[in-house]
């Protein structure tokens, strides 16, 4: 019942807005600014952890025991 009594009080209100008037305003502004920002703090940071990384990847251990043998050896004749 309280929704419903709440959306009633709500629907007039709705009514008088102008649809084309309506922006996001400079809280919206303020908002977008701070999320790039933020956004841009984080891939600066995320830049320069990816550049410490010292990453070396171990051989497959199944890899070496079925490597082939090169074509210019000799295989046992």
């Amino acid at each position: 019942m309280y929704a419903t009594q709440a959306l009633t009080d709500l629907v007039p209100l709705a009514a008088e807005l102008d649809k084309n008037k309506v922006t996001p305003g400079v809280l919206g502004f303020i908002v977008f600014a701070a999320l790039a920002v933020g956004v841009w703090l984080l891939m600066k940071s995320m830049n320069r952890h990816m550049g410490r990384v010292d990453f070396e990847e171990a051989p497959d251990p199944d890899a070496v025991a079925e490597a082939p043998v090169a074509a210019g050896s000799a295989q046992g004749k």
